[in-house]
Parts: structure tokens; sequence; C-alpha cells
């Protein structure tokens, strides 16, 4: 499914402390891990690292691999480094609002990178008297109150930083030589930590960690707080109120597939519930196929379960840019992200495998491809419950208008898409197949969030 037809969660972040920077070449690791975490935002990135006592920082519009080049990385030098990948939840994208955030303090500067929302942040920012910002970023928000309290020193003043925030942040900080890491009380958002050799790397998703050849240690708890250094690495819990959230589409569509988030392999999760989707809602049928490329883990679940071919009959153009063309024409520009595999659906009944269903335009335009493709039937199953609410932890959508359930009924969507039968998975079964120690926000489902 295209991003443009999907919720959007807002970052990724990306930090490594090199305590053997001889055989570590700063720039690569970043680079390597921005892009592992490039599905977490693609409309700009940036990089802030320590060299000769010098907090630099270089951010830029676009993909990691627009915005960097072999000088830019060969310039990236010191033991601590620190970066972020982006999408705006709301406007245009901007270098203002671009991370890190680099924040002075006297002789002293650090930098700031945060993946989340701050459901409290124009209230701290109206506190924050005196400081000019130069963005509407909650993550600006968050390096200011910390400069503000700094005088305390940096634990003390993250202490008081997590009393003052509500919602969600996944936070890396690079000060002087350190790599401070932390997490909000809920673990909203994943956070992780591995170790390369001696050095340290905590990342949104340990696929940043597969990238690098790093070993996965540990996922961040909520509510704790992480000082790497020379010393090593400490582990202080900021708060008494800590109990795990994980937000559910994480597993749904965020994450990438070879993650582990919160102690969950995200692609054992959709192959087994891509299982439990064709055992709620089976469908007599020659193919299942999957929307690329989240879904076909889905997909390829439910085809194993029913015993039916799985077979790979859409592809996507992954060379189609983001605004390169200029067309007002939804479908048309649908049509240049995915082309349909004749030979594969010609006279068959088809089952399409999703893994969520927001506003439905690009579901709309597949159907109407694989029935010009010569499919007898199309039928949709949706690997998630309903989505019916926004969210206020930080992602893209506004208001349920946007959402393709608050506009149709059943049959109203089902001729809407043009499909012959359209069912989604329950949300008793989808929440059945959630297994870790803690709790889940499932709010988008439910309209029953965590603490706000």
């Amino acid at each position: 499914m295209t991003s443009e037809d999907k919720f959007k969660e807002e970052c990724g972040v990306f930090g490594i402390y090199a305590e053997d920077r001889d055989n570590i070449h700063m720039g690569l690791s970043i680079y390597a891990g921005l892009s592992s975490l490039q599905h977490r935002g693609e409309e700009s990135c940036g990089v802030a690292y320590t060299n000769a006592n010098r907090t630099n920082i270089y951010k830029n519009i676009g993909r990691v691999s627009e915005v960097f080049n072999e000088k830019i990385l060969n310039e990236i030098k010191g033991n601590v480094a620190i970066g972020h990948v982006r999408y705006s939840t709301c406007g245009k994208p901007s270098i203002s609002s671009a991370q890190p955030f680099l924040e002075k303090v006297n002789s002293k500067s650090f930098a700031v990178v945060h993946n989340g929302n701050i459901t409290n942040a124009s209230e701290i920012r109206e506190s924050l008297t005196g400081e000019y910002f130069k963005s509407n970023s909650d993550s600006e928000v968050i390096g200011k109150f910390i400069k503000a309290n700094l005088h305390l020193g940096i634990e003390k003043a993250v202490i008081r930083l997590v009393e003052k925030l509500k919602g969600s942040y996944s936070v890396i900080i690079l000060l002087d030589k350190e790599l401070i890491v932390l997490r909000d009380t809920m673990g909203i958002r994943p956070l992780c930590i591995g170790k390369l050799g001696e050095s340290y790397i905590a990342c949104s998703e340990s696929c940043a960690l597969n990238s690098l050849g790093a070993d996965f240690l540990r996922d961040v708890k909520p509510g704790e707080l992480i000082i790497i250094n020379q010393e090593g690495m400490k582990s202080t819990m900021v708060s008494n109120t800590c109990k795990l959230c994980t937000c559910a589409f994480e597993y749904v569509y965020f994450s990438k597939e070879d993650s582990i988030v919160d102690d969950i392999y995200v692609n054992a999760f959709r192959e087994e519930t891509g299982k439990s989707l064709f055992v709620d809602h089976p469908a007599e049928c020659d193919v299942v196929i999957g929307i690329p490329d989240s879904a076909i883990p889905y997909a390829l679940g439910y085809a194993k379960e029913a015993s039916i071919p799985y077979e790979r009959a859409i592809v996507r153009n992954k060379y189609i840019g983001r605004t390169f063309i200029v067309d007002n024409n939804r479908e048309n520009l649908l049509r240049l992200k995915f082309s349909v595999l004749k030979e594969k659906v010609y006279n068959k009944r088809v089952v399409v495998v999703d893994d969520s269903l927001v506003r439905g335009n690009t579901m709309k335009v597949i159907v109407k491809a694989l029935r010009e493709a010569g499919a007898k039937e199309v039928h949709i199953r949706i690997a998630s419950p309903k989505i019916k609410y926004t969210c206020p932890y930080g992602i893209n959508i506004k208001t349920s208008k946007e959402l393709i359930e608050n506009n149709f009924s059943g049959e109203e969507m089902k001729k809407y898409i043009g499909a012959n039968s359209l069912e989604y998975l329950s949300f008793e079964r989808f929440k059945s197949g959630l297994k870790h120690n803690g709790g889940f926000c499932t709010g988008c489902f439910t309209g029953k969030y965590s603490r706000v």
C-alpha cells in the first residue's frame, strides 16, 4: 500500500557510541542505520556528531540516499553520533523541522532526536519564556526544556523532563562524548539497544542493528534512562509509574518485518495473523496475493493456512519518486506505482490481503486493475481490525473523516472498492496474537487510549 494511503508514523532515531572508533566508520554506520529505518520517515533526515569537542550537525530534505554523499559521510568523525529520519505529520516538509536539533548552553552544546508526539507540547513551549523556537516541532520543545534545566546535570534534567512530558517519546541525546537514551513511561514507540564489538547502538528498531551486523541486546524499558560513555552503560528508571503499552500498529504496519519489537518477532506475528485471518474469514478462491510490501507476510500466512497458492501478482515500481510527477489524478499516480501480472489472475478468483485499510483509495485502484486483468472475483481480506479513531501519539490522521470506516457502511464500502467481499480480522483475534509481558495501545481500533 502506498504511504499516501496509510498511517504515517512520524520518524526513526539512531545513535552510536563507538568505543573502538578506529574499527568503525561513523559516517557509514549512520548511513546504514538510517537507511534501514527509512520506512519510518522519507521526507527529511540528518545527523549530529561530536568531533574535537565540537558538536556538528547536518540535515536536509530528502531520503538518506539523497541527503548524504561520500564527502559528507567521510566528515562524520569522533566516537558519538545520532541520526534521524522524519515524516511530517502536517504541512509540507521543512528544513526547520528536520532533526537533529542543536542547542547551546554557555560553552556546551548538545543535540536531540525524537520519535513520537508530545500532547502537551504547546503548554511546555509557553512555559519556556525567553526561548526562540525555529520550528513547530515537539522535538525542539524537548531540546529547549533540557537546555533550560541542564544546569542540574543531564540526568536530573531528563528526570524533570519526564515529570513534565505527556505523550509518546523515544529520545536520543548527544552531549559531549555521551549518548543519552530515553523511552517514555508507556513505551508507546519502540527503542532498543545493541552492541557491535565494544560499541553501543540505540535505535528505533532492531532492523538497524541487522544492517550493521550488531547484536541485539534488549529493548529499552518504559521510563528507562540509559547513559552510555567511556565507563560503559548505566541504566536508571526515572519514574515509578512505568507500564509497557506498545503501539499495536507497530506490529500491523510501522515496523519492518525483520525487527523484534518488545520481544515480538514482527514477521512471525504477521504470518500467524494471516493464518488467523483465514480462520476468521475463509474465501473460495484460486490464488492469494498481498499488497507489496508490508502485506506479503500476512498473505503468505493466509495462503498457507488455506492450502491455496500464493502468487506475486502485484508489482510495485520502487523507482517512482515522491514529488517529481505533477498529476492531480490519484488513480494515474497509483497505476504508476502498482501493476498487475495478468497471467497470475486471469480467469481466477483472487483473495487480496492487506495489513490495514485506512482511506481505501489504493485498494479501489488495485481492485479495478485486477478486474481489468481478467480476475473473475476479487475478495479483500484485511489483517487488522477496523480503524475508526485518530491517534494522539504521533500518527498522521488528524480527523476521523479521513478514515474510510467512518464514511461508508459495510455494503457501501464493498461497492466503493469494487470487491465481491470485504472482511476484517476481528479485534479479539488480533489482540490474542499480541503476546508479551506488557500491554498494547489499541486506541485507533477502540477509541480507548492509554494515558494521554
